[in-house]
């Protein structure tokens, strides 16, 4: 299937012609060369500020009328000029790695300046291409002069004055004319040039028109020079021809690099390089189509993806946006992702069986327009398909045996498939294959419409009959279907129903359990730390006592040394003085709490739910922890209660956290786990703000932390540091 084709059935019009609207000139999807290194270029690019391309022509007409010696026009030869141009203007940005390289590499010799130098903004010679062109311009204004000049004359005229309709100056077909009355030729000789609705006549006079034919004189004049110049800059382009064409090349890859850039930038975008495996991990993807969407994470490792379930759950939309997810990165063209946490494969070709092909005119029915659809691709490889609705057409018991063998044959071939239905018999002959995963859209029971959610490794319920009863069927009517339909059967819907709630409630706690458990492994990092930082600030205490002390006892043993009376006094006083001014550290005392106080413990907030003689024991973010009274304070702030799954834990010594992260020197992944632990640290300290350096290099460990802290839900705004803070090489967090 063709790409106009593929970008149709998935919904993708409106997404690619955004997107052409970012290109200078328009040109195919795909890149050719090695797609690692436009995505390495992409990345570079999208650090920097520039400016888009200006909207340009296809010059590949006139590169072969150049190879033929022709002399292009000066519309052409300004194409040029603007392409070369903006190539200068990328040599003055200073691109780091490949990108850097790759426009470094492109040397442009001075006869090339020249050109791209000779052209004004309006694409015109500028005036010192050639001093006649100055020359013309001061003729044609003086001659625009005595134009005007002559008509304000001929206008306010005493003579002329009861033949005009009007005193404006008007234009017809670009040429000045006066609108006036029947019996004007009594007294102005000019030309008519047309009739008004009116009946008034559009007159030229005879005097502007000898200036007008002057003036026409000069712009041939002028367009002769024009051609001259064309000439010479057509000769030179001739002999510079291979470069010519090299950098028009050049231009399309990077229009096309700028083009996805820019996409990506105002519509706050992702790109993830397709790999080289067969497999689709989406994390928190939206398919571009859709509008305040829920996001989708798909695990889709195997061969066939069956997807079940209820009726309007979004099952074809979550055909669509796995196919769309592949085509884009296969393209390199950004999507709504969170790119960590994805991978997806590369394929040749994509394919869709979505609509219903029956047509009159072929004398084809649903059916056999789908058995022709797959009789094609037997034969094909690296293939991405799916199949909208399998059954559509003919008994669905049939179809089920019947696709069930033919989806088993294409498991054997290079071919990844996508299937929705909503029968329960494929799913179910398919099931035992290894090499088929199940995933079924969910139904909110208790507001009995589709939540637009995926659960995997299960098989769905259709829910027609809820379905038809929220629409206005008949209560009764869906009563008698039911029992048409046989009690055993709607068993089986209803163990499926229970399964599918079971696993979904399953999924929900132990989701809940992780979150509950990376908590708590934070806060015992965290304690870990300032057990540390405590004793490096009592060292610290020691050290300046001990500092003190000494300072005092120096002075009392000059005292011993000293043979004056009078300087021994004065030294064992100074030493006296010393010893008074040293400080000791008191402990602190500790606040009358009571249960249910709301207190904190450093950055910590809880409650208290218990006191012992020393000791009390507080909840904090769903966790008890065993603290010392001295080191708790009131807080009036209330801290929320989580009775359920509480963890104990025992500490002895006061702990914080740091609002600062260094992340200098670490690889993406380590990078991004330790600013995961940071922001959950940062959150259950309390701090609002906090900052993390990542450095520029090559701006790979800025890309992966940007992008991370896009997707965290709880990072409410993030930003480049000041100057005098890190600039681009930190960001400051907000949550």
């Amino acid at each position: 299937m063709n790409n106009a084709d593929i970008i149709k059935k998935l919904d993708l019009l409106e997404y690619i012609d955004k997107f052409e609207s970012f290109l200078s000139r328009k040109k195919e999807l795909f890149m050719q060369g090695d797609s690692k290194i436009h995505f390495e270029n992409i990345n570079e690019l999208s650090k920097y500020d520039f400016n888009a391309p200006q909207k340009s022509q296809n010059l590949d007409d006139a590169l072969i009328r150049l190879s033929k010696l022709a002399v292009l026009h000066i519309s052409e030869i300004n194409e040029f000029a603007k392409i070369i141009s903006y190539f200068l203007y990328l040599k003055n940005l200073n691109f780091q790695n490949r990108l850097g390289e790759w426009v470094g590499k492109i040397i442009i010799d001075e006869n090339m300046q020249k050109l791209a130098n000779s052209f004004d903004k309006n694409g015109e010679f500028k005036d010192e291409v050639d001093e006649r062109f100055a020359q013309i311009k001061q003729a044609q204004i003086y001659k625009k002069q005595q134009i005007d000049s002559e008509l304000r004359r001929i206008i306010y005229s005493k003579n002329l004055a009861p033949y005009l309709v009007d005193t404006q100056i008007h234009f017809i077909n670009s040429q000045e004319a006066l609108l006036v009355r029947g019996g004007f030729n009594h007294v102005l000789k000019g030309v008519v040039l047309s009739r008004s609705a009116s009946g008034y006549f559009y007159v030229t006079p005879s005097a502007i028109e000898k200036l007008q034919k002057e003036q026409s004189e000069l712009l041939d004049k002028k367009e002769q020079v024009i051609y001259e110049h064309c000439k010479i800059f057509s000769a030179m382009m001739n002999k510079n021809l291979g470069f010519l064409k090299f950098i028009n090349k050049s231009f399309d890859i990077f229009d096309a690099y700028a083009a996805r850039v820019f996409m990506a930038k105002s519509m706050d975008l992702n790109f993830v390089l397709s790999d080289n495996s067969s497999e689709i991990i989406l994390k928190d993807f939206a398919h571009p189509a859709l509008k305040n969407p829920k996001r989708i994470s798909v695990n889709f490792t195997k061969k066939v993806l069956l997807i079940t379930g209820v009726n309007a759950g979004g099952k074809s939309m979550l055909l669509k946006s796995i196919i769309t997810a592949a085509f884009l990165s296969k393209y390199l063209l950004p999507l709504s992702i969170n790119a960590n946490g994805s991978k997806i494969g590369t394929f040749r070709e994509f394919d869709a069986i979505i609509e219903d092909p029956q047509s009159v005119k072929n004398d084809i029915s649903t059916f056999a327009g789908r058995m022709v659809h797959f009789s094609k691709i037997f034969n094909k490889k690296s293939l991405l398909i799916g199949v909208d609705e399998i059954e559509l057409g003919t008994d669905f018991e049939e179809a089920a045996s019947l696709y069930g063998v033919i989806i088993e044959k294409l498991i054997t071939q290079d071919i990844k498939l996508l299937i929705t239905t909503h029968h329960k018999r494929l799913a179910m002959l398919l099931s035992k294959n290894s090499e088929v995963e199940l995933v079924a859209a969910l139904y909110d029971e208790v507001a009995q419409r589709p939540k637009f959610e995926f659960l995997g490794g299960t098989i769905g319920k259709s829910y027609a009959f809820e379905t038809a009863q929220r629409y206005g069927i008949p209560v009764n009517l869906v009563s008698r279907a039911k029992q048409i339909y046989g009690e055993d059967k709607e068993n089986l819907n209803e163990i499926l129903t229970k399964t599918l709630n079971l696993q979904s409630q399953l999924n929900d706690k132990l989701a809940k359990t992780q979150k509950k458990e990376q908590k708590l492994n934070k806060l015992l990092d965290d304690l870990k730390f300032q057990k540390q930082a405590d004793k490096e600030r009592l060292d610290k205490t020691i050290l300046g006592l001990e500092n003190q002390y000494y300072k005092a006892i120096n002075e009392a043993k000059k005292a011993v040394n000293l043979s004056d009376v009078k300087e021994k006094q004065r030294a064992i006083n100074r030493a006296n003085e010393a010893k008074k001014a040293i400080t000791l550290p008191k402990a602190d005392e500790a606040q009358e709490l009571k249960i249910g106080d709301n207190v904190k413990y450093g950055n910590i907030k809880g409650v208290v739910l218990s006191i012992a003689k020393n000791d009390a024991i507080i909840q904090s973010e769903g966790i008890k922890l065993r603290l010392p009274l001295s080191q708790l304070r009131k807080n009036g702030k209330a801290v929320v209660l989580k009775s359920k799954n509480d963890v104990k834990i025992s500490v002895d010594k006061p702990k914080s956290a740091n609002v600062v992260l260094d992340l200098h020197g670490l690889r993406a992944d380590e990078a991004i786990e330790k600013l995961d632990k940071f922001i959950s640290d940062s959150l259950v300290m309390g701090f609002d703000e906090v900052k993390v350096y990542h450095g520029i290099g090559t701006g790979k460990l800025s890309y992966a932390v940007k992008n991370f802290l896009k997707s965290h839900p709880s990072v409410k705004e993030f930003f480049d540091a000041p100057p005098n803070e890190g600039g681009f090489g930190a960001k400051i967090m907000r949550f």
